[in-house]
């Protein structure tokens, strides 16, 4: 982090110190950097991804056995229920 200081002159006023300090703060850039650190997210690890993948395909293959057993209704679009035809 940066630290940002400043040094009021004798007749300064605290309004326009406050206004020097904020506009040291803006140019400097910590807060927009502290802003787009703040909600940032790990990255999923190769692992993760392809366990969650495995997942999803193990489900999707367990949905179709149950619906060509009719235990659940066919709620795919027309236009894949007629290739499957």
């Amino acid at each position: 982090m940066i630290n940002i200081e400043i040094i009021g002159n004798e007749n300064e006023s605290n309004s326009n110190l406050l206004r020097r300090f904020t506009k040291r703060v803006r140019s400097s850039g910590v807060v927009k950097k502290v802003r787009s650190i703040r909600y940032k997210t790990r990255d999923e690890s190769k692992f993760t991804r392809k366990k969650q993948a495995l997942r999803s395909i193990k489900r999707r293959a367990e949905i179709e056995k149950l619906i060509k057993l009719g235990k659940l209704p066919d709620t795919r679009s027309r236009e894949k229920q007629n290739t499957d035809a």
